[in-house]
């Protein structure tokens, strides 16, 4: 009798078991197999209209003769199909892997450098220098502030701290957040935040609203700095990365240029300043707050009229987007050259979708309002913080520790010395100030009318009999163990003047600003105050010490060469020769300071300072933006530069508190961690020729289980 299924058994070759392959097809998605079995004939497609019904007892006839089921061999042939459609996929996909930086940077090169980047560099630059100004602002506002609103040491140094803490936090937080909201859009939100606190904070009349307003302000123009170098690194070719990222650090030392320039020409002079009533006051500082805002202004509008990264928009899958914003890139720099012919070769750009991104998708058609806004941001923070934990990725892990550790050492010592500098010359101004103080003793003076300024002087067991005080000024006068019998004090302004262990019998205060906390120790009989002005108030006769605005005018300044020869070199030589020499260098100079003892010496050596460690700045941003794959590059730059706030928070706390007691200390904690630095920095990897729009593992694509069913390249060009 005839098998049934004979047409269906291998035809056996020489050996038993083997079959013989006498065809290659094609299956239906295209990827090219072995067939491992002869066609389906009619049969088979009988066999399979009979698939599932029960046979009862009935029994297979060839099992007996060792001949596969009809059924095994359908399974092993859809086996074998799906294996080879994997193997084909994951293929193609690693090819993908390997092509796509190379096929970005081909695109970019295609794009060109002109309009659109120098455009893109103004309107970042503006960012950039926002962020500069901000960080000199409260310094140079506070010796206005803290006698407009009777602000204490303690307060003072509140104020400067919360200020770091806030821009720390902005780092963290903006940094991440730009890795999936979108550099445009984070940056949109940091310039908002920034100069509506800045604008109330002109305006804040007690200490509390004040120090609340500029956190803000802090938190929000924090977050500047990663945002702004990753937006423009990722419009750039690999030829002009570090040379044009060199270029815009120049903006955040425009930015202290501006803050120091505009300081000395408006902060002095207080005689322009209004007040409504006794409670509302508007004085010079305020309004240097007000012009420190336009920097971040401008830069808000011309952000408005930037593209999204097109870099981001690949990476999130939005991949017509960024074909748009690639030929508005190409378009507007041909054009400008004069070149409008020329055509974008980019036909097609496909990018996948991760699971997380479908999630939401299907998250957002469904269920309330309230649940679709608390799925979108609950998954966004896990991505955040899944971002921050890839960090420490074990191909990355060595080279951000380094990174990590070079940027604490060069943020301890540079804004260490920069809180020094200004310090230590306070201090010597003051020591110089102090050596010319007069010393009264035992005076003893009767009937007689004081109508001169009292500056610089110390009086000690005085007796002053029937005395009249009237319409002068007490600058840095001090009274101790002395005595006022029936005196008269009228319409006087008082600086840094206290009356120490005094008595003081039948004597009389009308419209002073001498008031509790001038008298300490002091014994009081009969003594009256009468229209007493409680509180701080400004001397518009008096004006500031312009030497502080100068110095930090100089410093912004000599910064300016070190800028240029980083931006020429910074290619040539590579970034690691840039960081590891200028690091040793500033340590070089910081043994100088040993050797000022004036005024003139350590301002010279701050200028050379700055100068040469400015170009390790410049190196760490532009290396701190190549070493990070595109999906992580806002976090992990955020967290670097919050590491950087750190460390300044902790070097000026230890730096300052060395004033007036020795310079060694300081000094020497300076040149220790600029040369670890240093030497640190020539053990990192160099990156002047990488491809740095993705790293091995980083895309956030190619898990296994969002796989495309078409291999087709991210980037395909004619």
């Amino acid at each position: 009798m005839e098998d049934p299924y004979q047409n269906n058994v291998p035809q056996q070759g020489g050996d038993a078991g083997q079959y013989a392959y006498t065809q290659e097809g094609s299956g239906p998605d295209g990827y090219p197999y072995q067939t491992d079995f002869p066609p389906r004939e009619e049969d088979d497609a009988a066999s399979d209209a009979t698939e599932g019904h029960d046979e009862g007892e009935q029994m297979y006839e060839g099992e007996y003769q060792g001949i596969p089921h009809p059924d095994e061999i359908k399974a092993a042939r859809r086996a074998a199909r799906m294996e080879a459609r994997k193997k084909a996929r994951l293929a193609a996909q690693q090819d993908d892997e390997d092509d796509l930086p190379d096929q970005y940077e081909n695109i970019m090169e295609d794009c060109g450098h002109g309009r659109f980047q120098a455009t893109l560099f103004a309107v970042l630059g503006l960012a950039l220098m926002a962020d500069g100004v901000d960080s000199f602002v409260v310094g140079f506002v506070l010796p206005s502030a803290e006698k407009d609103m009777c602000i204490s040491n303690a307060d003072k140094g509140m104020l400067g701290l919360l200020v770091y803490v806030s821009m720390l936090a902005g780092a963290l937080v903006w940094g991440g957040l730009s890795d999936k909201l979108g550099r445009r859009k984070c940056l949109i939100y940091v310039l908002s935040i920034d100069i509506i606190f800045s604008f109330l904070s002109c305006f804040a009349q007690g200490y509390g609203f004040f120090l609340f307003f500029r956190f803000c302000s802090g938190f929000g123009i924090g977050g500047s700095i990663p945002i702004v170098y990753t937006y423009f690194a990722e419009f750039l070719q690999i030829e002009k990365r570090g040379e044009h990222l060199s270029w815009l650090c120049m903006f955040w030392m425009l930015g202290g240029l501006y803050a120091s320039f505009t300081a000395w020409g408006i902060i002095p002079h207080y005689g322009w300043g209004f007040a409504i009533g006794t409670e509302v006051q508007f004085h010079g500082w305020r309004a240097y707050i007000l012009v420190c805002i336009f920097p971040a202004l401008a830069a808000l509008v011309g952000v408005v009229y930037m593209p999204e990264s097109a870099r981001f928009l690949l990476e999130n899958a939005r991949h017509d987007e960024a074909w748009m914003i690639l030929r508005q890139v190409h378009d507007t720099n041909w054009k400008a050259k004069g070149e409008p012919e020329r055509v974008f070769t980019v036909t097609h750009i496909k990018t996948p979708q991760t699971q997380e991104d479908e999630f939401i998708e299907i998250q957002s058609e469904t269920g309330t309002a309230f649940q679709r806004w608390t799925v979108r941001h609950t998954t966004m923070l896990q991505q955040v913080m899944s971002n921050v934990m890839s960090l420490s990725a074990a191909e990355l892990r060595l080279q951000g520790l380094f990174l990590v550790i070079i940027w604490f050492c060069m943020a301890f010592s540079y804004h260490g010395l920069g809180v020094w500098f200004p310090d230590m010359i306070k201090y010597m101004q003051y020591e110089e100030y102090e050596s010319k103080e007069r010393v009264f003793h035992r005076e003893r003076v009767e009937h007689f009318h004081f109508n001169f300024s009292l500056v610089n002087q110390v009086h000690r067991e005085g007796e002053y009999i029937h005395d009249k005080f009237m319409d002068i000024e007490m600058k840095s006068v001090k009274f101790e163990d002395s005595l006022f019998e029936n005196c008269y004090f009228e319409d006087i302004k008082s600086t840094n003047t206290f009356f120490e262990n005094c008595t003081l019998k039948n004597t009389v205060f009308y419209n002073t600003d001498l008031w509790e906390e001038k008298f300490k120790d002091c014994r009081m009989e009969n003594t009256t105050f009468l229209h007493p002005k409680k509180g701080c108030h400004l001397n518009f006769q008096e004006e500031n010490d312009i030497v502080i605005y100068m110095v930090s005018f100089l410093g912004s300044l000599a910064v300016l060469p070190g800028n240029i020869l980083s931006a020429l070199f910074m290619d040539k030589l590579g970034r690691i020769k840039i960081i590891g020499g200028s690091m040793l260098g500033s340590a070089a100079c910081s043994f100088l300071l040993l050797l000022c003892f004036s005024q003139g010496t350590l301002v010279c050596c701050q200028c050379l300072f700055y100068a040469i460690s400015v170009a390790a700045w410049n190196g760490l941003q532009v290396i701190s933006v190549e070493l990070y794959p595109s999906a992580k590059r806002g976090t992990a730059f955020g967290v670097l530069n919050a590491v950087s706030k750190f460390a300044a928070i902790i070097g000026s706390f230890i730096f300052a508190s060395f004033i007036g007691i020795t310079k060694i200390i300081p000094i020497f904690l300076a040149f220790a961690a600029l040369v670890c630095g240093g030497l640190l920095a020539l053990k990192l990897p160099e990156t002047r020729e990488k491809s740095c729009w993705y790293h091995q593992g980083s895309r956030p694509h190619n898990t296994p289980e969002a796989i495309p069913t078409d291999p087709t390249p991210l980037l395909v060009q004619r």
